[in-house]
């Protein structure tokens, strides 16, 4: 039996459980083959069956699926069923998006709203009230409801269902679960994101960390970096006893520490960043008077994005947006579901600037107003982590008067400084943030020194609600507080990973004549000349931000894809950013109902996507030199089907 074979049969019974391992609030889920990836996007009741969570925005958490069962015994008629909000507002948003999009299709949908105060019993006085909002709609609505919660973001989260399961004296989750229905269809040519799963398994309830049952020495690191005591910790002393000024001061550091304005955030300063008596000073985000208040949270990174362009619809001139290069799926969505939609220039290339700028000189001329919205980017992309030309786009929004959003989640603020050619900036800080993959949540924040920033801040104190959960916070500023050390520790490792590889692939100089490898997608080599143009520089002038934690590889036909994914021993899954080294076939994840159309933007459906994590870096070398190996291996093999990838 050979060795990928045998690491195969160690990982199987991991499918479907929770990443990290044993994890309540776990953001990620163990798709540990290729063929479990296609068989989960097609519907098999294999993978779906042993699935007991998955990123939260695609798969609901096992409590707040039984607090929705709760809440549609009690409020649905006729079959409704029903999505939860913590606020009315973006119950009412959810409601008019469903109305919206069921005309357009032929006739509105009836969407009902109904507000659940929940309160603790006795005399608990440390924990408040908590309001659900509840959307209830006909049964067979279910995926249009969850492309709203999807995209935007802004659905209750694990943590908060499970503080209103305990308020009703309920466990979190339930020990049976409700089976799929029968005979349910694969999913191509529709969107299996927006479709109901049922469960058989529970999510863990503890957050006690195993030790993950993978083969090869990085998932071993990758265990011992997940063992660490203030899971416990966070868990018992943080949790549902955590008093309100807690999470006012947690949002607060994260407010002053993503604005860069904390003149101390060393292990000594951690306990009083938020308080009063922390030390402010000029903001290190390249952009003169940045404040905490100019930063906003969100409970996701999506619906930070989400706001960033209501925000945007809300103070500028209607129009189109332009999303510039090829995003993450839920952003293109965005544009084009709100709003009047959006232009797609998806290579996001230097060449795409100069039909960008004719394109607007035509329509300036034919508009009154500016001739798009906004313009949405990320710096540098997911996947194929390319970076856009900056100050050329930020010449442009000035002289045609748009605004410039960039997503600086790969990135990073460590690593790059966007916010001086952007009028909001936004991230996910789910990501390297956390870095702990056991909490979500999102930022934005406005340059002060944008034409437009008065009359969005103007806009955003008359708007935004905080709809951060309380909980969610508190993990998030502790895992945060120590992210500018981790992330050089990442960076180093994925520019170690990534000379290997390349060294290796056709891409190399003097390529080796059995790679399998065509491309390693990673800043240093992708678009290079535009991300120097923003890494964070020292006082010196030399550069001293990294390149990210995060690449992509593409290989000489599927077979070696999968080869090259099946045998890497490290955990494999949705979501990047995390301390421990994470892979997933992207393609197949995030478009495999579209996968001529993604190929045609040059993001294929063999590319592996690998965010790289803090195991020690020799041995992170000897696992990606066996996928490699394996990968070369199956190169060299006859083509099953003449198949190929290129």
């Amino acid at each position: 039996m050979s060795t990928t074979t045998i690491m195969q049969n160690d990982q199987q019974h991991t499918m479907g459980e929770t990443v990290p391992p044993a994890t309540a609030h776990a953001i990620s889920v163990s798709l540990p083959t290729w063929r479990d990836n296609v068989d989960y996007e097609e519907g098999a009741s294999r993978v779906l069956d042993a699935m007991v969570t998955g990123y939260p925005r695609f798969f609901i958490h096992r409590s707040t699926q039984k607090l929705v069962r709760i809440c549609e015994q009690k409020f649905g008629v006729q079959g409704e069923r029903c999505m939860l909000f913590p606020t009315r507002r973006i119950a009412e948003q959810c409601r008019e998006f469903m109305i919206d999009r069921s005309s357009k299709a032929g006739s509105p949908v009836p969407v009902r709203l109904v507000q659940f105060t929940i309160c603790p019993e006795d005399d608990e006085t440390s924990s408040p009230c908590r309001e659900l909002h509840i959307v209830l709609f006909p049964g067979d609505q279910f995926p249009l409801a969850k492309q709203f919660w999807q995209h935007t973001g802004l659905g209750v989260s694990s943590r908060y269902s499970e503080r209103c399961l305990a308020m009703l004296h309920e466990d979190p989750g339930s020990p049976k679960a409700p089976t799929p229905a029968p005979g349910r269809p694969p999913v191509k040519p529709g969107n299996r994101h927006y479709s109901a799963k049922g469960l058989s398994k529970s999510p863990p309830t503890s957050p006690t960390m195993a030790h993950a049952q993978y083969g090869g020495s990085i998932a071993e690191q990758t265990a011992e970096l997940l063992s660490k005591d203030h899971y416990n910790y966070l868990e018992e002393r943080y949790g549902r006893n955590m008093p309100l000024e807690s999470a006012a001061a947690a949002k607060r550091a994260m407010r002053r520490r993503i604005a860069g304005v904390l003149v101390r955030d060393t292990p000594n300063d951690w306990s009083t960043a938020g308080g009063h008596e922390a030390e402010l000073g000029p903001s290190t985000r390249g952009v003169e008077g940045v404040t905490e208040e100019d930063v906003y949270l969100y409970p996701t990174g999506m619906s930070a994005i989400w706001s960033a362009h209501q925000l945007a619809l809300g103070v500028r001139p209607t129009a189109k947006s332009v999303c510039f290069g090829f995003p993450y799926t839920d952003t293109l969505k965005i544009l084009q579901k709100w709003g009047p939609g959006c232009h797609f220039f998806g290579h996001g290339l230097d060449s795409d600037i100069d039909e960008l700028e004719k394109f607007l000189e035509k329509e300036s001329q034919a508009s009154q107003g500016p001739p798009i919205l906004a313009l949405f980017t990320e710096f540098p992309s997911n996947p194929l982590l390319r970076s856009p030309n900056l100050p050329r786009l930020r010449e442009l929004a000035d002289k045609y008067d748009f605004l410039i959003v960039v997503d600086e989640t790969l990135g990073n603020f460590v690593n790059v400084e966007v916010l001086p050619y952007a009028d909001i900036v936004v991230s996910s800080l789910s990501k390297i943030f956390s870095g702990d993959a056991n909490v979500m949540g999102g930022s934005l924040v406005l340059n002060p020194k944008g034409r437009h920033y008065t009359s969005m801040k103007t806009h955003m104190a008359s708007t935004f609600e905080d709809s951060y959960f309380d909980e969610d916070a508190i993990y998030m500023e502790r895992n945060s507080r120590d992210f500018r050390r981790r992330i050089h520790v990442i960076d180093e490792n994925t520019l170690a990973v990534c000379t290997f590889l390349r060294s290796r692939s056709l891409a190399d100089s003097q390529p080796p004549p059995q790679a399998a490898v065509k491309e390693v997608y990673y800043p240093k080599w992708i678009t290079p000349e535009n991300y120097e143009k923003c890494r964070v520089r020292g006082p010196d002038g030399q550069p001293v931000g990294g390149y990210g934690g995060l690449f992509s590889l593409t290989f000489t036909s599927l077979e070696a894809s999968r080869a090259f994914f099946d045998t890497l021993p490290c955990m494999k899954g949705p979501s990047l950013g995390t301390n421990f080294t994470l892979a997933c076939p992207y393609t197949i994840l995030a478009h495999y109902a579209e996968l001529d159309w993604a190929a045609s933007w040059g993001v294929e459906e063999g590319l592996v996507r690998v965010s790289v994590g803090m195991e020690e870096r020799q041995t992170l070398l000897k696992g990606f030199e066996k996928a490699l190996l394996a990968a070369e291996a199956a190169a060299q093999r006859p083509q099953e089907n003449g198949t190929t990838a290129a």
